[in-house]
Parts: C-alpha cells; structure tokens; sequence
C-alpha cells in the first residue's frame, strides 16, 4: 500500500510540474491560455487557487500538490482496502 501511496504524491508531483512547464513555455501569451485551462489546472492542482491570492514560490508548490495527493491516495487506499477486506 506504501507503493501504491508513493505513487499517487508522484503523480502529483508530476501534474505540478507539467503546469509550470507549460506556464513557462506559454509565457508571452501565458495569461490566456492560462484562462482557458484554468478549471483543469484548479482541479489538478489545487494549490493553484491559493497562488492567486498569496505568492506561492514553485517549490511550494510542487511540495503542496505532492503532499495533497498522497493524502488522497492514503484515503483512496484505506478505503479501498476497506472494502477489499469487507468482501
């Protein structure tokens, strides 16, 4: 289950990283296309939403969405082993 948890803060890990190298790569015109993805970006990366109002530095981010979804792989995984074991 440790494996399956590491993977899941990995996972988040990577989605962080992939907004900020497609905000880094979409610079010049970052701000649109920023708009029109920001509902995935919300949902994928929820620190995100605090970015717009506190400045987040990209590291904290990266630890915040890394550690956001290895809680929620923990509660996917507990659950999932829950029911497993109920059968």
């Amino acid at each position: 289950m440790k494996y399956r948890i590491a993977g899941w803060s990995g996972t988040g890990f990577l989605v962080a990283g992939f907004w900020a190298l497609f905000a880094i790569a979409s610079f010049p015109s970052a701000s649109e296309r920023m708009r029109d993805v920001w509902t995935l970006i919300s949902l994928t990366c929820p620190v995100a939403m605090a970015g717009t109002h506190y400045p987040i530095s990209l590291y904290e981010a990266l630890a915040a969405n890394t550690a956001t979804y290895a809680l929620v792989g923990l509660i996917v995984e507990l659950l999932r082993y829950r029911l497993h074991h109920a059968k």
